[in-house]
């Protein structure tokens, strides 16, 4: 399965940020996976006309196609501009926005109706481990946030223990392997065998230094990268990992 190498950017870049893109393909000519970032709203017009070969994704969208949603952004104006995927249920939208996981899989519908491809997060807070709920936390978000009609195409999970979300703290390879194969599993019990072919990404303080030792971890198809992506050095060091 090809890795997917992705850049959540997160409420970060500026006017002009795009020269990033260049700087990213010209370290990873011949990437030799898939690369998406996904920037602020705002920056997407520029970040798609300066991305040939990279693709780029957004950080959210709404449920319903048009309407009095103020803030709002919908899944088909996304796709009509050009972007090929969106990031949904990351934890930082399920905590400081309330975001449930039913609301989660409405958007990842809308999401999948536009024809992108629906990056659903995943992840346990540090509490939920210490109880030794890690496993039955990620399992229902599962679940619930995943709607019916799952393809390898429409659909990318990505695990992120939100205890290790920008503090500098990664899961062990061995914590990391017991969810990504719990997330497997389940998928292959509900999709079949489309299960196998959905990628699960890992996200969480993922550096250069540790990327390789993460995609070396069976079951991990990939990362959803925050803070490293918003340099090209970086990134490029994540990409190549990426690429084996």
């Amino acid at each position: 399965m090809r890795k997917l190498a992705a850049g959540n950017w997160k409420m970060n870049g500026a006017p002009g940020s795009e020269a990033m893109l260049a700087d990213l393909a010209a370290a990873v000519p011949q990437p030799g996976c898939d690369v998406l970032i996904c920037p602020p709203f705002p920056l997407i017009p520029a970040f798609l006309a300066a991305a040939p070969g990279i693709g780029i994704g957004a950080q959210d969208c709404h449920w319903a196609d048009a309407g009095a949603h103020t803030g709002d952004v919908s899944a088909h104006l996304l796709a009509a501009l050009g972007v090929s995927a969106v990031i949904l249920g990351h934890s930082e939208r399920r905590a400081d926005h309330g975001e449930t996981s039913a609301l989660v899989a409405a958007k990842t519908t809308a999401a999948q109706a536009a024809g992108l491809t629906a990056i659903v997060c995943i992840g346990e807070r540090e509490e939920d481990r210490d109880a030794g709920q890690a496993l039955s936390v990620v399992d229902r978000q599962l679940w619930d946030s995943v709607p019916e009609g799952a393809t390898g195409e429409n659909l990318v999970i990505a695990y992120e223990p939100v205890w290790a979300i920008g503090t500098g703290r990664t899961a062990t390879a061995a914590q990391i392997g017991e969810v990504h194969a719990a997330s497997r599993a389940a998928l292959v019990t509900r999709f079949g065998a489309v299960g196998r072919t959905v990628r699960i990404l890992y996200g969480g303080s993922v550096k250069p230094s540790n990327a390789a030792e993460i995609f070396a971890v069976d079951d991990v198809d990939g990362a959803l990268v925050g803070g490293a992506s918003l340099k090209a050095a970086d990134f490029a060091g994540i990409v190549a990992a990426a690429a084996g």
